[in-house]
């Protein structure tokens, strides 16, 4: 995955781009990214030498860093959408995958702390899948 990739929030007022490459893109199972998704893991894509740069909404990105942890989460002021963050005194970009308008060409690399993954998150290959609501 290189190049230009777009994305936004879910209510459009953040909009941004990042320019260049990710390196990596995990599945984090712990607890902490369980509680910022609301899911079974956060997905995000990482990157130290891409460039953000914010098109739309700058103003509305909120910056939430849990105390006492490395732990932090950007979100949309309006509709809460998790977005973009620069992390580690701005040596590394964690994008959000769910937030790119983009495809996402990379496949993950690993699952991170799956010893606090949710106890509902096995075998889900079993469970049907729908292509819309059931009915």
């Amino acid at each position: 995955m290189s190049g230009l990739h777009c994305g936004s929030c879910l209510c459009g007022q953040i909009q941004y781009e990042v320019i260049g490459d990710f390196e990596g893109f995990f599945l984090c199972h712990c607890k902490y990214c369980q509680k910022d998704t609301g899911s079974a893991h956060a997905a995000n894509l990482f990157s130290s030498t891409a460039t953000l740069k914010w098109s739309a909404g700058h103003d509305k990105v909120v910056v939430f860093n849990l105390p006492s942890t490395r732990h932090s989460r950007s979100f949309c002021s309006l509709c809460g959408s998790a977005v973009p963050s620069q992390q580690f005194k701005g040596s590394l970009l964690v994008v959000p995958a769910g937030s790119l308008d983009s495809k996402v060409s990379l496949k993950p690399n690993a699952h991170l702390f799956v010893s606090s993954r949710a106890n509902w998150d096995h075998e889900l290959e079993h469970v049907p899948c729908y292509e819309g609501l059931p009915t």
